[in-house]
């Protein structure tokens, strides 16, 4: 019976638990959208005149998992969703995550996330547009040099009332390939907040930084003097021309640059009454030609074909050469100013709007929105989250965004290795028509058999192309260096020669074949490589 009640106790216990972990979890995630369900009547497309995109609810290509589409190509879109309690960024961690596919890619255009302040900082769900007032902006954001994932904190001067947004600097660039990627930001209590993209860290900052963020939140403590002048005799100048120093007699400043080289000859062969080009022989006037309407009609030039042998062809003009002579516009040699009082700058004075700040003044979060102009089309967005505990957006990294991301992943890596082998089969096609040239290169008729086999055997074993090109090289090389280097010709000994009689009269068997091998070299077809 005692038995019986402690395993009671222990189901207890085991089930509390469970609640507990289920009630903590509820607790850290404060927004979530799988986008499974249809987002009409959840989020509210804007009304504005300016933004006509077309929002569709629609499955990421080659999954059954849905998402928000941007559908059309340069286009606005804007679309909010109000939360149903805003979230207090000054007390805790809280964590900023959301997945988007390129699947168009992004030339131009954004895919970013804007957390906005409460209704009361002046802006309307219906009516929400670039101007509506925003804590955090969050996400990739690409056109021209642009090229990163932004960050954007929109943060009160307590001094001046003024929002400034202030810029994360040096922020990770964006993913280039069409794959699910998901961006992480977490906002943390010790100041820092660290930009996670697929899960790695890619940037840490403190919000309390001026080497992290531009402008810095906390102002210099002193500023130029707006009212500070630079004096009229304030001389900024580190050098100045020598008033002592003078053009030396010898300098000609009318010389020319170049000259005529007096010493070039005009090259033998030069062609002095050919022009360089000459009227297509070829052409004919174009039959419906309308010499009224179209002028008169002249045959389109042609190079002179007998300009290609010679060295020139035209009226020869001696090259030009640098003048010696020549020295150019002469100046003074520069000096040590001695009135130098160095490069001028306004006093400091202290600055009305510094304040020190502690932990920066955050506005609560009170909707997501999504307002971007792109050029693409097939954006899409899937799984928004915003939680109090970084643990539970590792979790939805996990179970949402990974498995999608690894299927993705295998069948680009299929696809580039299809792409890979493709253009290395029309590689080797053109290498292989070059080489079947090369094996009918007279002077290579000797080796013509053996070249061949060499190609007719990479081609049924691709891999071996590069070794076919250089064993093809090497044949090529101990030819041509035999031709240059092939040694001193021996000397001439007069030695009367054996001829054997044949019933015939004819010359010897050996000449015979000789013969009979040199017409077969030189008569060898060409064999036909299978087609690929």
């Amino acid at each position: 019976m005692m038995i019986m009640r402690r395993y009671a106790l222990l189901l207890l216990l085991a089930f509390a638990s469970l609640q507990l972990l289920c009630f903590a979890a509820d607790v850290d995630e404060v927004f979530y959208d799988s986008f499974e369900e249809s987002f009409d009547g959840r989020w509210i497309v804007s009304d504005k005149d300016d933004y006509k995109g077309v929002w569709k609810h629609s499955k990421s290509e080659g999954h059954d998992d849905y998402g928000l589409l941007v559908s059309e190509m340069a286009k606005k879109y804007a679309i909010v969703k109000e939360l149903d309690e805003a979230v207090n960024l000054k007390e805790g961690t809280t964590v900023l995550q959301f997945e988007t596919r390129l699947q168009s890619g992004l030339e131009c255009g954004g895919a970013y996330l804007k957390y906005l302040r409460p209704q009361d900082a002046g802006w309307k769900p219906n009516e929400f547009d670039n101007e509506s007032p925003y804590s955090i902006m969050f996400g990739p954001d690409k056109c021209g040099a642009t090229n990163k994932v932004h960050f954007i904190l929109r943060h009160k001067n307590p001094k001046s009332g003024e929002y400034i947004e202030h810029h994360l600097k040096y922020p990770p660039s964006v993913p280039s390939d069409k794959l699910t990627h998901v961006f992480t930001a977490i906002l943390k209590p010790d100041n820092e907040v660290s930009i996670l993209v697929d899960g790695e860290e890619k940037k840490k900052a403190s919000f309390l930084s001026a080497e992290d963020f531009e402008p810095p939140l906390i102002p210099s403590k002193t500023i130029p003097d707006p009212d500070d002048k630079k004096p009229e005799d304030w001389d900024e100048r580190a050098k100045i021309p020598d008033p002592d120093a003078v053009k030396p007699e010898d300098w000609d400043e009318d010389a020319h640059m170049e000259i005529e080289d007096e010493e070039a000859v005009k090259p033998e062969g030069w062609l002095d009454e050919e022009p360089e080009e000459i009227d297509d022989p070829e052409a004919t006037k174009p039959e419906d030609w309308d010499d009224e309407e179209d002028g008169e009609w002249e045959a389109p030039k042609i190079e002179n074909p007998k300009c290609e042998t010679a060295p020139g062809c035209g009226e020869w003009k001696r090259p030009m050469k640098r003048n010696p002579a020549y020295k150019g516009k002469w100046s003074p040699p520069l000096i040590d100013n001695p009135s130098y009082k160095g490069i001028w700058k306004p006093q400091e004075i202290p600055n009305p709007n510094y304040f020190e700040l502690e932990k920066p003044d955050f506005d609560p979060i009170a909707a997501i929105g999504i307002e971007i102009w792109t050029m693409q089309d097939g954006i899409l967005f899937d799984n928004i989250l915003i939680a109090k505990n970084d643990k539970v957006a590792e979790s939805y990294r996990e179970t949402t965004w990974k498995p999608k991301f690894e299927v993705e992943k295998e069948k680009q890596k299929a696809e580039d290795e299809a792409a890979d082998s493709a253009r290395l089969a029309d590689f080797q096609r053109k290498v292989f028509d070059v080489l079947y040239k090369v094996a009918d290169i007279p002077f290579l008729s000797k080796y013509k058999h053996q070249i061949l086999d060499l190609i007719e055997h990479a081609e049924t074993q691709p891999n071996l192309t590069i070794g076919v090109l250089v064993s093809i090289v090497v044949i090529i090389l101990t030819i041509f260096f035999k031709l240059i280097f092939g040694g001193k010709k021996q000397p001439i000994v007069e030695k009367k020669p054996e001829v054997a009689e044949t019933s015939n009269g004819e010359g010897s068997s050996g000449e015979k074949a000789e013969e009979a091998e040199k017409e077969e070299a030189a008569a060898a077809p060409r064999r036909r490589r299978r087609d690929n």
